[in-house]
């Protein structure tokens, strides 16, 4: 089950946005999210807005979908004006189950409504077992220059745990086939499943270093409710591990990974040069503009955020009768919009400027100092000309707190 949409404003049928929305464009980079819904199988620990054949019903077809989302990103075009794309991520769901036509299709209908930024990363998520040397090779001559494998652990016992279908012996296949195909390539892990072992972690963790990737995405695993791992785990069926064991985790791969030359850049992130970090993913933490094309995806341009109803039946219906497939939206200001500057960009390694702090959580940044979570040296403004808050690696592991803190 797919986490429910939030409360908000109606959205205009047309998708029209406030003048507001417009106001300082040329400050912020723009990026496309492309929203695939499918999957051949639901992982049990999965709650994002994806589908299986036998769970999409009536109304609603795989097949047709690439010009579905084309209709989105043609209403897209009649409201916002021609403006550089720099980053495009295809995300999902498993983005590789269309075929490379359908996402090269798409990947055009971005191009020719905006245009491309001459440096732009084109990045899509994708199963090792839903990709060929020949589907990769296509990819990137389709002017994708980056994928994002879900290999999330080396472990086939863990791997059952979460339900993926893959053999990870093949990671450092497709590994290959990607580079070979000229795209860069980053891993995603997760750690923290139901019975994996400190030993297992280390496993997943070196098996992906030895790939010699540039970048690669640890998260801790979270249960949702709804999902089937969260019914085992009330079953007792499961149990998952305290949170001395995802920290001990975390600082693993933190050791790891930086031994082997890779440099966290987001709490869960890290990436072997600035360059190999994910341009899509940092506008999202800068608060920068994007359009999210598909069913149940979010957009945000100049403090507007909106959300597409769910269904991709729904979402169809609604292109099809040349309405916006909006189902809300909301315009951050004031408090609401520094603290999420806050909760956002207190998760980077370039931290935040202490000025756009409020005064009183300024105050409070000596205590977070005494406490080891926030970096004395760059809050004193000792390694840059602008002081600026940044976390210790104690503080990533702790980094809600520190922003409960700090907003409090």
């Amino acid at each position: 089950m797919s986490p429910a949409l939030p409360e908000g404003d109606a959205a205009p049928d047309d998708g029209r946005l406030p003048p507001s929305a417009f106001e300082g464009v040329s400050d912020r980079t723009f990026g496309v999210y492309l929203h695939v819904p499918f999957c051949t199988v639901r992982c049990g620990y999965c709650d994002f807005n994806t589908y299986t054949a036998t769970e999409l019903g009536g109304g609603a077809s795989q097949n047709a979908y690439a010009d579905t989302a084309l209709k989105e990103i043609a209403l897209a075009a009649q409201v916002l004006p021609p403006r550089a794309v720099q980053t495009v991520f295809v995300g999902g769901g498993t983005p590789t189950v269309l075929s490379v036509p359908d996402l090269s299709r798409m990947l055009a209908g971005v191009r020719d409504a905006w245009g491309f930024a001459d440096d732009i990363e084109v990045t899509t998520e994708a199963n090792p077992d839903s990709v060929t040397p020949q589907s990769l090779q296509a990819l990137a001559d389709a002017g994708f220059t980056r994928v994002s494998f879900g290999m999330q652990s080396a472990v086939p016992h863990v791997l059952a745990t979460l339900e993926r279908t893959h053999d990870p012996r093949r990671i450092p296949d497709v590994v290959r086939w990607a580079r070979d195909a000229g795209l860069a390539v980053s891993l995603d892990l997760i750690y923290g499943t139901p019975g994996e072992s400190v030993d297992d972690w280390r496993t997943s963790v070196e098996t992906a270093l030895d790939t010699g990737v540039d970048h690669v995405s640890a998260y801790a695993l979270v249960v949702e409710a709804g999902t089937r791992m969260a019914v085992q785990v009330r079953r007792g069926e499961l149990e998952l591990p305290d949170g001395d064991d995802q920290a001990t985790k975390y600082e693993l791969a933190d050791d790891l990974f930086e031994s082997a030359g890779l440099h966290w850049y987001e709490v869960s992130n890290w990436s072997r040069t600035p360059q190999t970090a994910c341009r899509h993913n940092l506008a999202y933490w800068r608060g920068d503009d994007w359009w999210g094309i598909g069913p149940g995806a979010h957009s945000h341009v100049g403090g507007v955020r909106w959300w597409n109803v769910k269904h991709p039946r729904a979402y169809a219906d609604r292109l099809d009768r040349g309405l916006s497939p909006a189902a809300g939206r909301e315009t951050v200001t004031g408090e609401s919009a520094v603290l999420e500057r806050l909760m956002l960009g207190v998760r980077l390694s370039t931290g935040l400027p202490l000025d756009v702090l409020p005064a009183g959580a300024r105050r409070g940044v000596a205590g977070l100092i005494a406490d080891g979570l926030v970096d004395g040296s760059a809050a004193l403004g000792r390694d840059a000309a602008v002081p600026r808050l940044v976390l210790t690696r104690r503080g990533r592991l702790l980094a809600d707190a520190v922003v409960r803190s700090l907003a409090g």
